[in-house]
């Protein structure tokens, strides 16, 4: 044997390292991956670049953990939502079937004597959630995907300091890439007045923790156990919409009545996944606050994978005239195109309310390349013109509703921790519908024509961003 090709003992040691690294990694993406065309474009990435191969698939392609919260206090705390009542709360005969869906799918139980109150844009919902602060008695828990240290970022860190000084149990949760938008790092200020905050997954070098998946996107403020904030809005300066550099439209809820309590059980579900510590405040019968019947419905990379689109297709599929989706990203998986192509078909009025401008190109390019598949079997999808609309929500017919942190997209329903709100009530679906007639009649329609009409340097750059649909 030639010496000089030789590689010595730590080249060999390397190159069986290597090897056997990939082999790990290539069949831990077999035995996981649910996709086969995800699996199998994994096992090559793998197999083909020992090395650089498995570093991606742990950086990108591990999507599952297991959190455990919710069975460790399955047998602590008593039903979440009151106390359990002989007799379900009276649905809509048409809705019916899909609460029993959602009986099945959440585990949350519906409950009754809720008021919603919607807030557009930060203008309304970031004064109202301050006040919220300011005004309670027992304990305050945030948890927010983004905290940016601007204006609005230091308005809430004092008022979080202030009910910490009132001796409140005040909890933060930061997702530990999304703390990384703003700069200096908000953590380092709540921790300097003295407010409790924990990183949910924070990306490391030492131990190795380079997940850039499994985030926590959900939005939670919770006062009291009786009053919860749900939505889209982040807490900063660019959830302004006169923000004139970076405002941006979206829509925030307030809950009020026993499905308050649901949104704070999440969160201390995700504090004690991240903390390792159980910290369960004193539980009340929740007073009811409205007439409206709610549940929280929570989805992520762990036990509650695909719920939410499971509860998506069935309330889709029990639409009898109209289903309004809004959304800022819209990249659908395959079950849920079916379901609003069916319902079209059916003669559902089918309305999608994308923004005409997207803050990730990508994701608008990637979308306008598989809008034809809805809008050739009647789906009629509409483009807001002006600022970037970040709003989430869906309406269907006259008493159903849902309203949280997921956009529709793989992110979303398959790599993000969300959390969404399902709401039956007729009065705050119709503020809903209205919200959307508004936001169609300044929107314009996206015809066939101009999808098929595209030149074709762009429709080669909507295919290829689409191809990386699974990761967008």
């Amino acid at each position: 044997m030639d010496e000089t090709l030789d590689p010595g003992p730590f080249g060999w040691l390397f190159i069986v390292g290597s090897g056997v690294i990939a082999t790990v990694a290539a069949v831990h993406a077999l035995l996981n991956k649910r996709d086969p065309a995800g699996a199998f474009a994994w096992v090559a990435v793998c197999l083909l670049f020992p090395l650089a191969g498995p570093l991606l698939y742990f950086a990108f392609g591990i999507n599952r953990i297991q959190t455990r919260a919710r069975e460790l206090r399955a047998e602590e705390l008593p039903p979440v939502g009151g106390e359990p009542t002989d007799a379900s709360p009276v649905v809509d005969p048409v809705f019916a079937q899909q609460a029993r869906i959602s009986d099945a799918v959440t585990g949350m139980p519906l409950t009754e004597g809720n008021a919603v109150t919607m807030y557009q844009d930060g203008e309304q919902a970031f004064p109202a959630m301050l006040a919220a602060i300011e005004a309670a008695r027992e304990r305050v828990f945030l948890a927010t995907y983004i905290f940016e240290s601007d204006h609005t970022g230091l308005r809430f860190v004092q008022a979080l300091r202030r009910a910490a000084d009132r001796g409140l149990d005040v909890r933060v949760l930061l997702d530990g890439a999304g703390e990384w938008y703003s700069w200096p790092r908000i953590r380092r200020r709540l921790r300097a007045e003295g407010v409790p905050v924990a990183r949910f997954l924070p990306p490391r070098l030492l131990p190795p923790r380079l997940l850039v998946n499994l985030r926590n996107h959900r939005k939670i403020l919770v006062i009291d156990d009786e009053t919860a904030f749900v939505g889209g809005m982040n807490i900063g300066d660019r959830q302004l919409a006169q923000n004139e550099h970076h405002g941006a439209h979206d829509a925030h809820f307030r809950l009020d009545g026993p499905v308050a309590r649901q949104v704070e059980s999440v969160f201390l579900d995700d504090w004690q996944f991240t903390t390792g510590r159980r910290q369960d405040p004193p539980a009340r019968k929740p007073h009811p606050g409205g007439r409206a019947m709610a549940r929280t419905i929570i989805d992520g990379p762990n036990e509650d994978l695909d719920r939410l689109t499971m509860v998506l297709v069935g309330a889709i599929a029990a639409a009898r005239h109209r289903v309004l989706v809004m959304t800022p990203y819209f990249l659908p998986p395959r079950e849920l195109i079916a379901a609003l192509q069916a319902a079209a078909i059916r003669g559902v009025a089918v309305e999608i309310i994308l923004p005409g401008r997207n803050n990730l190109p990508f994701m608008h390019w990637a979308t306008r390349n598989m809008l034809w598949e809805l809008v050739k079997w009647g789906v009629r999808v509409h483009y807001q013109e002006g600022r970037f609309v970040h709003t989430k929500l869906l309406v269907v017919d006259d008493h159903y509703a849902q309203v949280g942190s997921a956009n529709l997209d793989p992110r979303s329903l398959r790599l993000n921790f969300e959390l969404m709100v399902e709401v039956f009530d007729e009065a705050f679906t119709t503020r809903l519908a209205g919200h959307c007639q508004a936001a169609m009649a300044r929107s314009r329609l996206v015809t066939l024509e101009e999808l098929d009409g595209r030149p074709l340097p762009a429709r080669l750059r909507d295919a290829i961003c689409w191809l990386f649909t699974p990761y967008l």
